[in-house]
């Protein structure tokens, strides 16, 4: 394996060779310290704390201008295009439904290409992306199975079906891995399924641990949802975003989905742990060691979505760590994470309804079901000690069920809403970039887009701020006031991930593009969108 070392702005990069390194990594050292990685970008959120920031700064608000295209490559079907890439030494991995992917960053050339053939039945076809270390690319599928692949040839090293989709389960998050384990849990809240988290071996998919984030009825939390333990058994508190880890405590941080049905509630009265809550588990064992429920007895479908960005900040002349809890419901709450105490909260895109019960009456609730964040979520520069939020301002009408649905036949059918909702018309959806003083919360400024902002976002050391939008444009912001100062068609909607890394003493970044897919598709059909699309860019030569 070959090094060299480069320097541009304030940065060092090593580059290596790719071969023997990616066989050999991410390593659990250099994902330790990812925060401060400035070539790669090794986790779905760049780093275990979520903080989507790289240093590089060899792109900066002063020549981002000079961006162009340089390459882009398109997946082989036209599945949703929600997948959040992951750059190890070069290389970038990404995915869709059935394929695994790993393309050179600088021209977009196929290193390795996989595809998965379902099974078992597909509950629902999205997916977020993959974990990457020791060589081991990791992801799920919407078939129920786990599955690793070799890195460097993409061939498949073990796979092992953990869910089974008549359950009403299915992947979509990307997982998280630490020393030997593979952490993820299942989506399918709608489909009348109990959520949970686990960790798997790395080497060969053995299942380690679970942590039920709704209940058994012997077990702490279960009397948060009335005296019938039937309710338990089809309870949601399903994932479906990243997680984030904590190395100094050696707690996962689980952001869980909400209460099922979503919208009758008169079958589970209490506050319905552990829904919409930040849980935090030992990542070794799956203890639970704490938890703050953001949203007690859920009846909007508002699931806690992010548990991050974490990041240190001195507050009131002390350093603290805190914890960005935002979700669905359009409310960013950030909370110590020593004293479990919420510092502030605000909201950033429009509230109304968004709290208390709901009458039998329809009734106008803003954000709606698909709204404040989705999958992506916000980025932190410690360097301007700044949180960027992306969102979703689009209202719908909400009717609760007048009888108890039947979760049998309701998972049949594929819903288990236990009511009807209602979109406002798609020329009324709009979104939001916010910029917030992270110890404060105060807004420093805001973008309004066309239409709902649900790409993710990525700050940079150039002081630049990338976000992919539904109208097809690609932004570069000026983080430091929200002047655009790039600004690129991709010819279809952004919805998945947004990467900078360096290859080659060249500091790139990589946008996806494509059919949106899953409830957007049903909502919104005039979004439109072709196969999932990577587009890559770089300074002018």
């Amino acid at each position: 394996m070959s090094a060299k070392a480069f320097a541009f702005g304030s940065v060092s990069i090593l580059s290596l060779a790719t071969g023997a390194a990616l066989a050999a990594g991410p390593t659990q050292q250099e994902l330790n310290n990812a925060t401060t990685d400035s070539a790669n970008w090794p986790y779905v959120d760049h780093d275990y704390r979520g903080q989507r920031y790289t240093p590089l700064d060899q792109i900066n608000a002063k020549n981002a201008a000079d961006l162009t295209q340089i390459c882009a490559y398109s997946f082989p079907e036209k599945m949703p295009a929600q997948t959040a890439p992951i750059v190890y030494n070069g290389t970038i991995f990404a995915t869709t439904t059935h394929y695994t992917v790993a393309i050179d960053g600088a021209n977009c050339k196929v290193i390795w290409q996989s595809e998965w053939k379902p099974r078992d039945h597909e509950t629902f076809v999205t997916h977020r992306g993959a974990a990457i270390k020791d060589g081991k690319v990791v992801r799920g599928t919407a078939d129920g199975y786990l599955l690793a692949l070799d890195a460097e040839t993409g061939k498949v090293l073990w796979s092992r079906q953990v869910v089974k989709p008549s359950d009403g389960y299915f992947f979509s998050m990307p997982p998280l891995i630490y020393d030997d384990l593979v952490l993820i849990g299942p989506a399918g809240s709608e489909f009348a399924s109990k959520g949970w988290v686990g960790a798997f071996r790395l080497s060969d998919g053995e299942p380690v641990w679970t942590f039920n984030t709704v209940p058994d009825p012997d077990e702490p939390g279960a009397e948060t949802w009335g005296s019938d333990p039937n309710v338990l058994k089809h309870g949601g508190g399903n994932l479906w975003t990243p997680m984030s880890f904590d190395v100094e405590k050696g707690l996962l941080y689980v952001p869980v989905g909400n209460p099922a049905p979503d919208f009758y509630d008169k079958n589970r009265p209490g506050d319905n742990l552990y829904t919409d809550s930040v849980v935090a588990l030992d990542v070794r064992t799956g203890k639970l060691a704490w938890y703050y429920q953001a949203i007690p007895h859920d009846v909007r479908d508002y699931d806690l979505s992010h548990a991050a960005p974490v990041f240190t900040i001195e507050v009131d002349g002390q350093k603290r760590t805190l914890i960005a809890l935002n979700g669905k419901d359009g409310l960013m709450q950030v909370l110590d994470r020593d004293t479990r105490k919420v510092l502030y909260s605000v909201p950033f895109t429009t509230r109304e309804n968004a709290d208390g019960p709901i009458s039998s009456l329809s009734k106008r609730i803003c954000p709606g079901l698909l709204g404040g964040h989705e999958w992506n979520g916000g980025a932190y520069s410690p360097q301007l000690s700044t949180l960027f939020m992306p969102a979703t301002d689009w209202c719908n009408q909400i009717q609760p069920a007048a009888e108890q649905p039947n979760p049998e036949g309701e998972n049949k059918r594929g819903q288990f809403f236990g009511g009807k909702f209602q979109f406002e018309p798609w020329a009324n959806a709009r979104g939001w970039l916010t910029a917030f003083d992270a110890a404060t919360g105060q807004k420093r400024w805001q973008y309004q887009s066309g239409k709902p902002i649900i790409g993710s976002v990525a700050a940079t050391g150039g002081d630049l701020v990338f976000v992919g939008e539904l109208t097809g444009d690609f932004l570069a912001f000026d983080a430091k006031d929200g002047k655009i100062v790039f600004k690129h068609s991709l010819g279809g909607p952004a919805a998945g991930g947004v990467v900078s890394y360096a290859s080659g003493a060249k500091q790139y970044v990589a946008v996806v593009s494509g059919f949106v897919g899953g409830y957007y598709n049903q909502m919104a059909p005039e979004i439109g969108g072709g196969n999932p699309t990577i587009t890559v860019f770089a300074l002018k030569p």
